[in-house]
């Protein structure tokens, strides 16, 4: 059997594939796994040191907005982030949020008083089919827990933020990967990560194979694939390239030609949202300390890092799904993995189930 899924594009990875091959960015994953808790919180730290201190530069993009995620103003009006980017399930954010706060006041007592309040950012998707998302089984601990575990190693599938989640019907969840460009004479990398919790079966493409049919058909004896869209992607985006918000939003935008390239429609009740941050440069929070003074790449050498992203988007969410192993939770609902419903694409990603291949241009 063949462990990985089909490459995507023709830009080459980093070392890892992993969002981590831009220097600097650790990710770190707690996961809850008992009974009807299956759910979880990942962590993305962009540098190691003190985010409030020294924000990196950073921009969203709202594909769809049926979600819940915390921060997103104040990204959108001040380009930046200061406070690692956290992943965790929909009822879990309001926890979520208070640990980054306290994190934050641990090491800057100030916050709030002699110094500004700081924003928390968390994203969310609802994995609610497989855990008991009622319970709020999330707690402060769990947040600090994924912080603590932040390494460059990533793993993927059924684990962390990416515990309960599904995707086109099947076990989906965390994954990661990137790409290495040229442009305007400088090396750069750009990596991805998804929080993959979306489609219906009939929609799945797989490197431009329409496999979705077979896969609907092969799932129909579970009634909920048939239910309309009610899932959501999480989609990240880190780079070493010297962008501003304003590019780094147009890079955030480009995570939307991957994710679609897999077959999504950005249901009306998913909640696709992009992120894409810069660790080029940091900008103080102090108005005492100089501001950075870099050139920007310029906007007509941004189409390598547009390929990067989309290609990097699409394949970590193979990632996700390839990785993703079968999870029994709530009510004894079960997600089955793609090895086990599709195992001939696991074998060949070129083949398609016979009687339903089909030319893609």
């Amino acid at each position: 059997m063949i462990e990985q899924p089909p490459r995507i594009g023709a830009l080459p990875s980093g070392p890892r594939d992993a969002i981590t091959d831009v220097a600097g960015v650790t990710v770190g994953h707690c996961t809850l796994a008992e009974g009807a808790i299956q759910t979880g919180v990942t962590v993305i730290r962009p540098h190691p040191g003190d985010l409030y201190h020294d924000r990196v530069p950073a921009a969203a993009a709202v594909l769809n907005g049926f979600g819940k995620s915390i921060g997103l103003m104040q990204v959108e009006e001040l380009g930046v982030i200061e406070t690692p980017v956290a992943l965790t399930n929909t009822f879990g954010v309001p926890a979520v949020a208070a640990a980054q706060i306290r994190a934050a006041l641990a090491v800057n007592p100030g916050i709030g008083r002699e110094l500004p309040t700081v924003n928390p950012l968390v994203f969310e998707c609802n994995d609610g089919y497989l855990n008991d998302i009622g319970r709020m089984a999330v707690t402060e601990a769990h947040y600090r827990q994924a912080h603590e575990a932040a390494d460059v190693a990533v793993p993927e599938g059924a684990v962390g933020a990416g515990r309960g989640m599904s995707c086109f019907g099947l076990k989906g969840g965390i994954g990661t990967a990137s790409r290495q460009v040229e442009a305007g004479g400088r090396d750069l990398t750009v990596g991805t990560l998804v929080l993959a919790n979306f489609g219906r079966p009939a929609q799945l493409r797989l490197a431009g194979r329409a496999v979705g049919p077979v896969l609907a058909g092969r799932l129909e004896a579970a009634p909920a694939t048939a239910r309309p869209e009610k899932g959501s992607i999480i989609l990240i985006v880190a780079t070493d390239a010297p962008l501003d918000a304003r590019q780094l939003r147009r890079l955030a935008l480009r995570a939307g030609a991957g994710l679609a390239r897999t077959g999504s429609v950005f249901g009306h009740g998913s909640g696709d949202i992009a992120l894409a941050f810069s660790t080029a440069y940091t900008l103080p929070q102090d108005p005492g300390s100089p501001m950075p003074v870099l050139a920007m790449l310029h906007d007509a050498l941004l189409d390598p890092l547009f390929e990067a992203v989309a290609d990097g988007i699409e394949q970590a969410i193979l990632h996700a799904l390839w990785r993703a192993e079968a999870v029994t939770g709530r009510n004894g609902h079960v997600r089955r993995s793609l090895a086990e419903v599709l195992p001939e694409i696991l074998s060949d990603p070129a083949a398609l189930p016979s009687g339903h291949r089909q030319e893609v241009f």
